[in-house]
Order: structure tokens, then sequence, then C-alpha cells
């Protein structure tokens, strides 16, 4: 079998078998398939697609291409939440801890910023001290003893994803519906859980804009986690707009720790409050409505701020940002974005805002590229705001002065003003289960 035939074959746009695809996985893994070879067949896939059953297959093959996790030592149900990635989504940070608060136990395993959108490790990582790798051992003391422990993909975890997932990131074949769903449900069912909620982001910030291609890959996921015997959902979540107001890793960590006190945006709180109840409800912890004023009270009354806070401490970090966000590092520039004229914010293309975060040095470029953790954006509008020429609408934070013209210029770019107000769409479009 050669790899060459294997580029060729789904080139040409024919089915590749299992077996084809388990030699790609598993030559990839092992040092024999080299990055070109392997980024040939991501752009083949990306442009011919792949069947239910190749997509089935890769997904399989992923989640064998390393060590499987054992849950078996964590005391309670284990439920894990994944969103296929959005502009602002900070939803980990708060609905993990949250749910955890409330008797399940999350041991959550997650990625790094992808493209336009951020990743929940490196937002941790702007927590001073925060370590998001730790032995098993101590990872799963932790989830035992807090409820909720956030880490890195292991090494041993789905090593072919965690190859891939770079790779993709810089070879423009980040938005493809096999690739994606290999990539989130090859973790997810290497990893040892028993219910899982997925995200499933749609619109202008998301990989997948409409409502239609999002509901194709909700349901692709969700029956492949069948296939595995999981608990599994979908909800399919508005991205036509960031989620909050921040986007950045230190400033979206500020924003859910806001959240978490009670005082966050009402787009953030209810997305948080819909997950983490669909958590609880998969596992057997009441109907969603009961469920529901659970994770409210849990807010209120301050239990979930410090499951958040325990969950820091466990990890190594310093839990007194918690406590006071004003010790966060803070960006060295900022700038102000004003309207260019009066009207009501019709839309914006959240894909570009999130561009304009990477651009001020939020995000990567390439897979070796470091972070400005302190960079970012803090919506003063949002889609249908308000608004009047010269009024500020936006303020950019960074490192270095020489990323604000064209982190403006994209910022205003994506942002389209007219004398119509425009309809509010749902935050939750869809389930599927």
């Amino acid at each position: 079998m050669r790899m060459f035939d294997i580029i060729r074959k789904k080139r040409d746009g024919e089915e590749l078998s299992s077996e084809e695809i388990k030699f790609f996985i598993n030559g990839y893994v092992g040092g024999e398939i080299p990055d070109y070879q392997a980024s040939a067949l991501l752009m083949a896939v990306y442009l011919r697609g792949m069947s239910t059953r190749e997509t089935a297959d890769l997904t399989f093959a992923i989640r064998d291409s390393g060590a499987r996790l054992d849950f078996s030592a964590i005391d309670g149900v284990r439920v894990d939440k994944h969103s296929t990635g959005g502009v602002g989504d900070k939803t980990s940070l708060i609905v993990a801890p949250l749910a955890a608060t409330l008797g399940v136990k999350v041991a959550k395993m997650s990625g790094r910023g992808l493209g336009h959108t951020g990743g929940t490790i490196d937002k941790l990582e702007s927590i001073p001290d925060f370590k998001t790798s730790l032995s098993t051992e101590d990872f799963l003391k932790t989830v035992n003893e807090v409820g909720v422990c956030i880490v890195g993909q292991s090494h041993d975890l789905a090593p072919a994803d965690k190859k891939l997932y770079a790779l993709r990131d810089v070879t423009a074949t980040i938005d493809s519906l096999p690739l994606i769903v290999s990539s989130i449900m090859g973790k997810k069912l290497a990893a040892d859980d028993d219910c899982i909620v997925l995200d499933v982001k749609t619109g202008s910030g998301s990989f997948t804009k409409t409502v239609e291609d999002s509901r194709k890959l909700a349901q692709t996921m969700v029956d492949i986690g069948k296939r595995a015997d999981k608990k599994i959902m979908a909800l399919i979540t508005d991205m036509d707009k960031p989620l909050g107001f921040a986007i950045g890793n230190t400033l979206e960590v500020i924003e859910a720790i806001e959240t978490l006190n009670g005082k966050g945006p009402a787009d953030l709180t209810e997305i948080c409050l819909t997950l983490a109840s669909n958590m609880l409800f998969l596992a057997g912890k009441g109907s969603v409505t009961e469920c529901r004023k659970a994770c409210e009270r849990a807010i209120s009354d301050g239990s979930a701020l410090e499951t958040f806070a325990a969950m820091v401490r466990a990890q190594g970090g310093d839990d007194s940002v918690v406590y006071d966000t004003a010790k966060f590092e803070k960006a060295k520039y900022s700038l102000a974005v004003t309207a260019e004229k009066s009207g009501y914010i019709s839309r914006v293309d959240t894909e570009g805002y999130g561009i304009t975060s990477l651009l001020l040095g939020a995000g990567r470029n390439t897979k070796e590229e470091s972070i400005d953790l302190s960079a970012g954006i803090i919506l003063k509008k949002k889609t249908g705001d308000k608004v009047e020429t010269g009024e500020e609408i936006a303020v950019l934070y960074t490192s270095d002065e020489s990323k604000f013209e064209p982190a403006k210029k994209r910022f205003l770019q994506s942002t389209f003003i007219s004398q119509e107000q425009p309809e509010d769409r749902p935050l939750v479009l869809d389930i599927i289960k």
C-alpha cells in the first residue's frame, strides 16, 4: 500500500477503504508519512469530502492511534462538553465548574487556538502559574477532589489528531466536515466519559456558516457517539456575533469569571446555563428545567465560582486573580475604534473579528507561533445596537503598537452599519439527540 495511491484515489473523488484510512493514520503517527503527503490528503478530503462510513472509520482510527483513557477511578458520572469553535467562546471555563458544582465529574481535555477561534488551554494559561499539563494521577485526583480538571490534550491521547490539528491550522483545511467530526469525536471517544454535550456553532464566526451545514455536522457527530455507546446530544448555537464582549485570552478569562460571579453578559450567561443544564440532564440529575434552576442557584450563591477557584489552586494557579481580576497582566497598548457613520450595527463578520484578534497577537498564524495572552478586543457595541458617528464601538489591546493599523482596518471591514435595526435570532437554534 502506498500513500501516493491513497492521495490520488481521494483526489479523484473515490472512497477510501478502512484499511487505507488506518494505513494513513498509523503511518503519519509513526513518522513514515511526511507532512507534505498528509497535507495533500487533507486538501483532497477538504475538496472531495468523505462518506459517512469513511468519516466514522477516520474517527475511530484517530481514537485508536494512541492510548485510551481509563476514568474508572473517577467517582461519579463523567460528563464532557465540546464546542466546534467560535469567537469569544469561553463557555468551557464556565460550564465545566458549574456542572461540577452540581455533582457530576468533568475530566476535560481541551485544545489550543485553531485559525480564527480561540483555545481553552491558551486562555487558562493566562492565569499565573496555571498548569495545563498534569500527570494522570494528579489529573484524576483533581477531578475526584474538586469535581473538574481541564488540561491540554495528552501526547498519548489520539496523537493522530494532535498532528493533524496543527497541520490543518496552517494548510487552509480547517473547515471540512469529516475533518472536524473526526478531530472532535476521535478525542472525545478516546476519553472515558459517560455523557457528551456538543455545542455546534453556526454563522459567520464558525466553521459551518449555515444552520443546514451545522445540523449535518451535529447529526454526524451524534450518530458516531451513539455507535460508541455514549449518551450524547448536540445544541446548535448562534455564532453570527461573538459570545459576550471579550475576544482574546486574558480578556475572556476575566469575562468568564464575571459570568461565574453573576455579572456576565446576557448572551454568554444564557448559553452557559443551557449547556450546563443539559450536561446535568444527560447525567440523570433531573429534568432540564430542574437542572437549569440548580445552575442559576450555583451562580447566585457563589458556589460555581468557588469550584473554579478550587480548580485553579489544584492546578497550581494563583487563585487571587479569580477574586480580583485587576491582577491579570494587561496589554501595554490600547486603541479605541469608533463608528464611521451613524445607524445600527446590522451585522458583523464574526470570523473577521476573530482575525482582528489574531492580528493583534491573540492567535497563531503558524503552529510554532507564540501568543500575546493580553491581546484582544473588548466590544462596546454589538449587532442590533444603535451607534453615532465617532462613538466608541470597541477597544483593541496588544503589546505591539505596529499591529493596530491592520487590526483596526480588519475590524472596521467586519462591522456593517445600516439605518435599519436587524431582527434578533435565538441563541439556541436546534437540538439534535
